[in-house]
């Protein structure tokens, strides 16, 4: 008993000690792994994706990529230092890179390794569609999206261990197991990675639209996107992303937003 409760403790002790604060929402969030540990297997894991995979470099689609990635950074450095921030992106080490892959995707590692792979291009359609993808993959970069998932997954390893040794009796135990794994996943897990994705095309629009990006590309985006889906998908409450009606309905709410907050930039033109 004097095990357990100094394991649990311990746990807990972890969690209010390793603890961010997000710049964008002043929200408090879970660091159990830091950024100067993550950072740095991300920087490796990246390089050796791109080792593994056909980069594509010197063609007018690359060179976008690059500049849109650049614009984004620039505004989310401007952001940042006006709002009392500065220094914040010092151990960031920004890299965009288009990979020859038929898959509609892009993402961005810890610390800001981005990869767009040339599937996602036609939907994209132009380069402020790009910039829409773009501003919400650094945004999940900024937030520290990634530091925040793996703390949560630490967090619900953590419940399961905590678990199986309170419960002696074997059969609540593999019930416990059987319906913890289902309850955390569905009612934890992926709530907490939707909230992800929603809080990513936030600040991503706002980002966009501080580059000099229309902001209203970024609900025609995500209309692309579901077009593009036929339909298919899971329900909400399933899914590590909000529906796509979700996603347009949002975005299209935050547009007038975004270009209010680019207004004090000094923007005041748009870039489609």
């Amino acid at each position: 008993m004097k095990i357990k409760n100094t394991f649990v403790l311990l746990a807990i002790a972890a969690i209010v000690v390793a603890c961010a604060t997000n710049p964008f929402t002043g929200k408090k969030t879970m660091a159990l792994v830091p950024n100067s540990q993550l950072f740095p297997t991300a920087f490796a894991q990246y390089n050796q994706f791109l080792n593994e995979n056909k980069v594509v470099t010197g063609t007018k689609d690359a060179e976008m990529i690059t500049r849109v990635g650049q614009k984004i950074a620039v505004a989310a450095e401007r952001w940042l230092n006006s709002n009392g921030h500065q220094g914040y992106l010092k151990d960031y080490k920004w890299e965009y890179n288009l990979v020859d892959d038929k898959t509609v995707n892009a993402w961005c590692m810890p610390g800001g390794k981005i990869v767009f792979y040339t599937g996602i291009l036609p939907i994209a359609k132009n380069e402020a569609g790009v910039a829409a993808i773009m501003g919400h993959e650094v945004a999940h970069a900024l937030a520290n999206h990634g530091q925040q998932r793996m703390s949560a997954g630490m967090l619900q390893q953590f419940g399961a261990v905590a678990g199986n040794i309170a419960i002696k009796d074997e059969q609540t135990r593999n019930a416990f197991n059987q319906y913890y794994g289902i309850g955390s996943q569905l009612g934890v897990m992926l709530p907490f990675s939707r909230s992800h994705e929603t809080e990513s095309d936030q600040i991503g629009i706002y980002l966009m639209a501080i580059a000099g990006y229309n902001p209203d590309e970024a609900a025609e985006l995500w209309k692309r996107m579901k077009a593009n889906s036929g339909g298919q998908a899971p329900p909400e409450f399933m899914s590590t992303h909000p529906a796509n009606d979700t996603r347009i309905a949002n975005l299209t709410k935050w547009a007038p937003k975004a270009r209010a907050e680019a207004q004090k930039f000094g923007v005041t033109t748009f870039r489609q």
